[in-house]
């Protein structure tokens, strides 16, 4: 990149746009709303899988971990029956309705092939869908944006945030919005003087022009769907609950007021419990509260669209299946990821599920890897995204021919 050009992106940034520059920048698209959406929700720093949906039935479960093991239904800090085997982590309790609803599936046993347990390389493999390949240059949900039916405009896919993930990263656009109700406020671009300065510096710009234009028409999109009069109703003059309840509660509105939003990721931190995770209370039960909160209002506020919206909560690997010294959980290998929405295949564990008797266990440690994360993330796309067959390789590269693929979606 010239040094030139370095400069005009860097101020393009600093104006609160992100523009891709050099041999990935992308050529502009006219909007076209999509109706199928998809959020995606991630753990990082892998959220402890077995205590999540934890196997109760399974004899092995309490002798692995005697302080931290969910008890059994009906017993005081008991695990909420989900199917007779399994357990939902009683902080999680706003979600039973909608698992009860079959609005709510699990896939246990499920992760990434890759054995690394590395938190950073791990969500790299996550977020670019190619296990074991460090040089995959952009994330699968970046891909996912351009290979869809369609044309969009640049807010088909969105991030909540303090800085664009590695998910999004690539050749599409993505807007960023930092967490909390500053994602949503007035920035310097909004100074109607500082606006016609940069209006006049990239309107004709040869390079950047058209990504500058693009960018500022997203940007007054979102600006617009966070200021309507619904938004205004809802918050009734009170601020929202703190957290990820109150980010959910900020993306479900502005999707329901802009259609032209199709694909949105959020990520959350403070799932890497070595010590003193805890059972039904404790730490890791502190961190599912307002993650079970935040789930359920999101589906709530979307309205009628959560009938076409699919959320997906993924983290980069689970924990090790025995407890450790200080009353925690080590980094290990399979995980569930849960799946939300008005189509899945929900009031389901779905998966093979290996048990987690010793003879089992991963490396004698962990629970099994039974379904490739990217099968589930391959049905999303073609059962509710409607991605043609003949552009997943596209979208997952090197994906194995032979899958166990559960049936999310009904």
């Amino acid at each position: 990149m010239q040094r030139r050009d370095f400069l005009h992106s860097m101020a393009l940034a600093g104006a609160g746009l992100v523009i891709p520059v050099g041999r990935s920048a992308w050529a502009a698209t006219a909007p076209s709303p999509t109706q199928k959406k998809l959020i995606v929700v991630m753990l990082r720093g892998a959220v402890d899988g077995l205590n999540v949906v934890a196997p109760y039935a399974d004899p092995n479960y309490r002798i692995l971990r005697p302080t931290i093991a969910l008890a059994r239904p009906g017993q005081e800090g008991g695990a909420l029956d989900l199917d007779g085997h399994f357990g939902l982590h009683p902080a999680l309790a706003p979600l039973l309705p909608l698992w009860q609803q079959k609005k709510l599936a699990f896939v246990h046993a499920s992760g990434s092939p890759d054995p690394t347990r590395s938190h950073f390389d791990a969500q790299d493999y996550m977020e670019s869908a190619t296990p074991g390949v460090k040089s995959t240059p952009d994330g699968w949900m970046n891909r996912l944006a351009a290979l869809l039916p369609g044309t969009a405009g640049p807010s088909r896919a969105l991030s909540v945030g303090a800085v664009m993930p590695r998910i999004l990263a690539g050749r599409a656009p993505a807007i960023n919005l930092p967490n909390g109700a500053a994602g949503t406020k007035a920035d310097v671009l909004d100074r109607p003087a500082v606006a016609a300065a940069f209006d006049a510096l990239y309107a004709n710009h040869e390079r950047f022009g058209r990504a500058y234009a693009d960018g500022r028409a997203a940007h007054r999109e979102v600006m617009e769907a966070a200021e309507s009069r619904e938004m205004q109703a809802a918050d009734n003059g009170a601020p929202l609950p703190n957290g990820f309840p109150d980010d959910a509660a900020r993306l479900a509105t502005l999707m329901r007021n802009d259609s032209n939003i199709q694909l949105a990721f959020i990520a959350l931190g403070g799932w890497d419990t070595h010590a003193n995770q805890g059972a039904a209370t404790g730490q890791l039960a502190n961190r599912l509260q307002p993650l079970g909160l935040g789930l359920a209002t999101l589906a709530q506020r979307l309205g009628p669209m959560f009938d076409d919206t699919t959320i997906l909560v993924i983290s980069e690997f689970g924990r090790t299946a025995r407890q450790n010294g200080n009353g925690g959980t080590d980094h290990g290998h399979g995980n569930v990821m849960w799946l939300l929405g008005g189509r899945v295949a929900g009031g389901k564990v779905h998966g093979d599920w290996p048990g987690v008797d010793d003879s089992a266990l991963n490396e004698g440690r962990d629970l099994a890897v039974t379904t490739d994360f990217r099968a589930v993330l391959a049905q999303i796309a073609e059962r509710h995204l409607r991605l043609p067959d003949t552009q997943l390789s596209r979208l997952l590269p090197a994906l194995p021919q032979k899958l166990s693929v559960p049936q999310l979606y009904v």
